[in-house]
């Protein structure tokens, strides 16, 4: 096994980067976009992103390629239902990526500790940034899932208040069950049925 340090392919989308950076003056959170490393085998080549592998239960071991609108060449899914939506994040986002740790500098409380979290992926569409979290349908509940969202949350609340003064997109958080994402789904859709905003 060989450890790959993957930088991204090309500048972020002039819109993703201006939010970006907005959002970093005043909240500071979140820097240049940061390399990512995965480990990987030095004689396979990355899989097709859009065919699922033989065997869906050990769906990290899998590096997958062949994007076009990723910022990254290549990328790492934990679950089945992440790769089915990068499919359709392919299909329909300007741009979209899986953040680096360190990325977002997003801090959650866990008891008297407050430890990063690392959102899964950042979209970016005609009209708006989503942080999208998929999430097993049995874990929406628990108490660390709920503190992220809540994290996350506050930052995509502080980020719309600062982009849309400067002409940018608002952004929306999105915690999305794995078992609710299916390839015929839509982004709009997806997003409308459980971003926060649907919900509250």
């Amino acid at each position: 096994m060989k450890t790959l340090h993957v930088s991204s392919r090309s500048e972020p989308h002039p819109t993703i980067r201006n939010s970006l950076i907005v959002a970093h003056k005043d909240l500071k959170g979140f820097t240049e976009l940061k390399p990512s490393a995965y480990t990987a085998s030095a004689t396979e080549d990355p899989l097709d992103f859009k065919i699922f592998p033989k065997d869906k239960s050990n769906m990290s071991k899998y590096l997958f390629g062949g994007f076009k609108k990723c910022l990254y060449p290549v990328q790492k899914f934990d679950a089945e239902g992440e790769r089915i939506l990068s499919v359709i994040l392919e299909r329909e986002a300007e741009k979209w990526f899986k953040p680096a740790k360190g990325q977002f500098q997003i801090f959650y409380k866990s008891g008297s500790d407050h430890p990063e979290y690392q959102p899964d992926f950042i979209a970016e569409t005609e009209d708006a940034i989503y942080m999208l979290e998929p999430k097993a349908s049995n874990m929406l509940n628990d108490p660390i899932v709920l503190a992220k969202k809540e994290a996350a949350e506050k930052w995509c609340k502080h980020a719309s208040s600062h982009t849309t003064k400067h002409g940018g997109k608002p952004w929306t958080y999105c915690l999305i069950p794995h078992n609710k994402i299916s390839q015929n789904y839509t982004l709009r859709g997806i997003t409308e049925r459980f971003s926060s905003k649907a919900k509250g």
